[in-house]
């Protein structure tokens, strides 16, 4: 290792070194400098067998007689050895840390992955902690040198490469987790680096000649044939392998002998007897071990001069000013070693934290067969950087309340290593897309158009040579976020949205129908007289299709803020006139209208607005669009119309025609409709056990509860219940609603001062202990009602807007809310409440379908409970 060189200069830390004065290279190999008996780092190289990035160097030397030095991660070629020039680091007799406590100084903290492959997970989690410890200690701080130190461990020249470095450094750069120190490029000058281990090689020279001097280290000049032979007889006696320290105590003519026979050696360390190693984790707690039998007299140099790992760690922690080590508790039992080394070179140790396990949900260790796990992976999957960041936060952290979505800020604040758990994380990756919802909430919608346009790129759906920038795609993009805003987890949930609203998964006969679903609506008859009518009037250039020249107009309700200063879209109107004819003329309504209109239009039983759906439609296929028909897999609409048209044809003559005509109500008196070869008076049959638990519900309409979003703007003690609170909560009118509440064993008021909530505003005002009450705060609670807490809208939501439930009328007469009297003595909530709950998410529920505002869905922090 005598070519590994490190030049370090002055800067913070500098007086860790002294810097010796310039010299030429063949001086530090001149054989006329002073011999120390059994000193120095002198060896002889065995045989080379693998190709290292030190055996290509000798190779290169002595094959082709090129001067090769390993400097700065980089192989550089001078026309002589002797006219480089190097500053030769020296250790210092003391430390950064010397003589202080490291965990009352401001926060060094250090992440040093290995750039062998991808930063996954666990890595991503190690790095976030030691991020949120260093920005905090800096706010506490902002005149010290707290950092966060990003240290690239390639000592396995075999492994590391500079592909994988620079994919860890883009994937810390998307999490956001910039260092204030780490590797560059530069000759660094700060005093504290370099910030690859392969750039510090003579620093470890000198730590372990140091070591050497002192006596806590020694040469080994055992054969790897003794080694196993040593091994193999401990095994056959039953004791634990480890080296039997034979050359521990050899005698220093010994030692000479086998220096001046050239014989090669490793470096070990020299573990002192009866030593025990007791470290207080942050995580878990005092942990101890009895050095001796734990690890024996380990190798700090190998026989060709590289360093081992944990001899590498020890020093640069100690040289970096490390106060504390955040890693997995993997790293649990390298303590051992590098204690016991900072300990030789009476350095103080850090503080350290060693983290649980992430698992998968098979509460196996979490790996590649569990999914998605780089960080890279959850790049193109569609994560934002701070759900990422929020959601590794929460594997193994909390802070103390029932809070799970934090901002990075929030993060900073909140967060301590005293609050880490010693159990094992399980990774959630429903949980994860949850957490990135509610961010997504947060984001501007432009920003959210961004990101789409990304994943559309990512998805390889675009046309050769289309930009991002194009007008065409921006457009396509925003009207494909509007489109799947509601369902949407990820930004990639919009393309894939996106890719089924412009295919067309109609099957080619009735035959190859998978759905269930669909398959049993066909049979029920209204299918097939519903699309040949569609095929006659689109033959006949009569049904309504988006007007090419603006088919962003049926987007108008995403684009302008307010729907009543916008112009109604006429496709919207004309596909509305449209259907109520086809409800009239034909004799169906509802979903036996609804369902077959939107198979045959869209090849799917479910999804968003038909009119949006095909505006989109019109978007791909106009002639300036920035997607490519083919890699998205357009269906165009006449394409859509030939398929429909085949299908019919293989639909069974039995099933052509409505099996039962729907009655019509007219004044109180039935009269019976029927089609036009469909004349049918028989009732319809009863469906048992309906898949949508709304097509079985038969109490009042959802829609007669008016449910506002609502700010608490002042909470106090009911002066004589004391389980009331009283509240001052704005709902968008004129004058505060004031509510009394039983939520005071159960919520701190200052907790609920500013937050916003639903509020039932249609409940008669009354009094409640003497205090006049007009609305309910809708909370959830658990099944024994032990926990109780509040169902909240989503931050950007207006205060006053109505919240509303997909798949109801909440528009025209019949979706108004009921009047006060009327919703008291029908008793209307009271019907209404069994049917309100929260999922498995907390997302408060009617019938399976969630509450909603403009702004997204509502949420509330507590799973399988009840809404009231």
């Amino acid at each position: 290792m005598a070519l590994i060189s490190a030049l370090v200069c002055s800067g913070r830390f500098a007086s860790a070194f002294v810097k010796q004065p310039a010299m030429r290279r063949s001086a530090l190999f001149s054989s006329a400098s002073k011999k120390v008996s059994g000193a120095g780092l002198r060896r002889s190289r065995p045989p080379i067998s693998s190709d290292s990035l030190v055996s290509l160097v000798e190779r290169l030397q002595k094959e082709e007689g090129k001067h090769l030095d390993i400097r700065f991660g980089r192989l550089q070629l001078a026309a002589t050895l002797e006219e480089q020039e190097v500053q030769v680091p020296e250790l210092p007799p003391t430390f950064p840390l010397q003589g202080k406590t490291p965990e009352d100084e401001p926060p060094r903290m250090r992440f040093a992955p290995s750039p062998t492959g991808s930063l996954h997970v666990g890595g991503a989690r190690t790095a976030l902690y030691n991020w949120l410890v260093a920005k905090k200690g800096q706010l506490d701080s902002p005149s010290s040198n707290a950092g966060f130190i990003l240290r690239v461990e390639d000592t396995d020249l075999a492994r590391s490469t500079k592909e994988s470095e620079e994919s860890v450094l883009n994937d810390l750069r998307w999490l956001g987790l910039l260092w204030d120190e780490g590797p560059s490029n530069k000759i660094d000058f700060s005093g504290v680096g370099p910030y690859r281990q392969s750039e510090r090689g003579n620093i470890y020279i000198q730590a372990a000649q140091k070591l050497l001097d002192e006596g806590k280290a020694y040469r080994c000049f055992c054969t790897n044939e003794e080694l196993e032979e040593m091994k193999a007889q401990q095994e056959a006696a039953g004791l634990p392998t480890r080296y039997d320290g034979r050359w521990r105590d050899a005698p220093e003519e010994e030692v000479n002998k086998m220096l001046d026979q050239g014989t090669p050696y490793t470096v070990r360390f020299k573990v002192p007897e009866n030593t025990r190693v007791v470290i207080d984790d942050v995580v878990r707690g005092t942990v101890s071990w009895d050095a001796d039998a734990t690890v024996g007299d380990y190798i700090l140099l190998r026989s060709n001069g590289v360093p081992v790992y944990n001899f590498c760690v020890a020093v640069d922690d100690a040289l970096m000013g490390i106060t504390t080590v955040v890693r997995a508790e993997e790293h649990l039992t390298n303590t051992v070693r590098q204690a016991l080394v900072l300990d030789a070179l009476n350095a103080p140790r850090p503080k350290y934290a060693h983290c649980s396990l992430i698992l998968g949900e098979d509460k196996q260790k979490l790996s590649k067969r569990h999914g998605a796990t780089s960080c890279n992976q959850f790049k193109l999957d569609g994560f934002l950087p701070d759900a990422m960041i929020n959601y590794l936060a929460l594997l193994g952290w909390n802070d103390g309340t029932d809070n799970e979505i934090f901002t990075r800020d929030e993060l900073v604040d909140a967060f301590d290593l005293t609050r880490v758990v010693k159990s094992p994380s399980v990774f959630d990756m429903e949980k994860l897309k949850w957490v990135n919802s509610q961010h997504l909430k947060m984001v501007p919608m432009d920003e959210i158009v961004a990101l789409v346009k990304e994943q559309f790129e990512f998805a390889n759906l675009l046309k050769d040579g289309a930009s991002k920038s194009d007008l065409s795609l921006v457009d396509f993009a925003f009207c494909a976020t509007a489109l799947a805003k509601q369902m949407m987890q990820v930004t990639k949930d919009v393309v894939d949205n996106a890719k089924t609203v412009l295919g067309y998964d109609l099957a080619e006969s009735f035959d190859q129908v998978a759905d269930s679903e669909a398959k049993s609506m066909i049979e029920r008859g209204n299918f097939y007289p519903l699309a040949s009518r569609i095929l006659a009037d689109y033959d006949a250039g009569q049904f309504p299709l988006p007007d090419p020249s603006n088919p962003m107009s049926a987007f108008q309700d995403a684009i302008g803020e307010n729907l009543d200063k916008t112009k109604p879209c006429e496709f919207t109107k004309s596909y509305q006139t449209y259907m109520k004819t086809l409800a009239k003329e034909m004799g169906v309504k509802g979903k036996n209208l609804f369902h077959p209109v939107r198979l045959a239009l869209t090849g799917e039983m479910s999804g968003q607005d038909v009119t949006k759906q095909l505006s989109l439609l019109t978007m791909a296929v106009s002639d300036d669009t920035a997607i490519d028909s083919e890699k998205a897999g357009i269906v165009t609409m006449g394409e859509r119309m030939n398929r429909l048209r085949a299908f019919c044809d293989t639909i069974p003559e039995g099933i052509r025609q409505a099996k039962d005509a729907p009655k019509k109500q007219n004044g109180g008196n039935t009269k019976t409709t029927a089609n036009e070869g469909n004349s049918s008076t028989t009732s319809a049959p009863q469906v048992a056990a309906p898949a949508d638990p709304k097509d079985g519900f038969d109490g009042p309409p959802i829609s007669a509860l008016d449910i506002r979003v609502g700010k608490i703007t002042k909470v106090w003690e009911h002066e004589e219940a004391d389980k009331l609170y009283c509240e001052e909560i704005d709902v968008g009118e004129e004058e505060p609603r004031m509510v009394a509440s039983g939520l005071r064993p159960y919520l701190k008021a200052e907790d609920m001062e500013g937050k916003l909530v639903l509020v039932l505003c249609n409940l008669k005002a009354r009094k409640m202990v003497g205090f006049p009450s007009h609305g309910m705060v809708l909370c959830a609670s658990n099944a024994d009602h032990t926990e109780v807490k509040l169902v909240s809208p989503p931050v950007d939501a207006k205060i006053g807007e109505r919240v509303t439930i997909p798949d109801f009328d909440f528009e025209g007469e019949e979706g108004q809310p009921f009047a006060e009297n009327k919703l008291g003595k029908k008793k209307i909530f009271e019907k209404l409440a069994p049917h309100l709950v929260t999922s498995k998410y907390g997302v408060p529920e009617f019938l399976g379908r969630p509450f909603m505002t403009s702004a997204g869905v509502c949420t509330s922090p507590i799973a399988d409970g009840t809404v009231s």
